[in-house]
């Protein structure tokens, strides 16, 4: 049994993003892992100040909802972030929660496999290029770590136009292979 976190970082509810979370989440329960969903809605998540205290403290000292992400994120064996594509690339949102992990850089981690599932209204298969090379960015900074899977779903953009679509149960077997 793993300890997985899913990130949906979608603030629209019923996202497509999100909807591709709810499957990856079924299916790393189906094969028996622990589970846990983080949905960014309704967190508060300032910007970092670039103060860096968190190097020396372990942990950042904006006291909002990043510090609590961050405990579960370190204690996973997987992570899965999900966000909408914007402007071909990761949520704003995402963006901001990974630069606020920076404390995590001097700590132990123990997540190894790290996963990407992205939608977008475009359906080109580049689309989600630049989201995966930014993540990868932040996950090159744990060297035992790894991109383990991604899975992008296009041509969705209305509050869940991804319903029935083969996506879905991808993203499902996705989960169930962690």
């Amino acid at each position: 049994m793993k300890r997985v976190i899913v990130i949906s970082t979608s603030l629209r509810h019923g996202s497509n993003s999100d909807m591709l979370a709810d499957k990856f989440v079924e299916g790393a329960k189906a094969a028996g892992n622990e589970v846990e969903k983080i949905t960014l809605a309704g967190k508060n998540i300032q910007f970092c100040k670039g103060c860096l205290a968190c190097q020396k403290l372990g942990r950042c000292v904006i006291n909002d909802d990043v510090n609590d992400i961050m405990a579960k994120v370190l204690k996973a064996d997987v992570i899965c972030w999900a966000t909408p594509i914007y402007y071909y690339e990761m949520s704003g949102q995402m963006k901001t929660l990974i630069d606020r992990m920076n404390a995590m850089y001097e700590l132990d981690y123990q997540f190894r496999d790290v996963y990407l599932l992205t939608t977008a209204a475009d359906d080109d298969e580049q689309t989600p290029k630049r989201a995966e090379a930014g993540l990868t960015g932040w996950i090159d900074c744990y060297p035992k770590s790894r991109l383990a899977g991604a899975l992008f779903c296009g041509g969705v953009n209305d509050p869940h136009a991804i319903e029935g679509n083969p996506k879905l149960q991808e993203a499902f077997e996705l989960g169930k292979s962690v």
